[in-house]
């Protein structure tokens, strides 16, 4: 399983995770609906559970993701200022590049 989480969306993740809250949490991206061979990709932090992968990435911060959910694989996490201020996920290796 692969994830790429952009430098903007990094920084603010790290902040968020950095927290003390949050200090035995990690950051989870799923499916909130998927139609076709896309889906719509939702995140929140949480504990590990038996079904999910911990997937490292290039900025430090490791992702759950479901074991074996393809539409998972390959997503990529980016934290947008404009248009309006937000995280972005797509998966751009399934032909997912944006919101529809």
């Amino acid at each position: 399983m692969n994830c790429k989480i952009t430098r903007n969306a990094a920084n603010v993740l790290r902040r968020e995770l950095d927290k003390p809250e949050n200090a035995d949490q990690k950051l989870r991206v799923f499916i909130t609906h998927s139609h076709g061979d896309h889906a719509h990709y939702g995140m929140d932090l949480g504990k590990p559970t038996d079904k999910e992968e911990l997937v490292s990435t290039d900025k430090g911060i490791d992702v759950l993701l479901t074991k074996g959910e393809e539409l998972l694989d390959g997503v990529k996490i980016d934290y947008l200022y404009f248009p309006k201020e937000g995280f972005v996920i797509t998966n751009p290796s399934k032909g997912n590049h944006g919101e529809h």
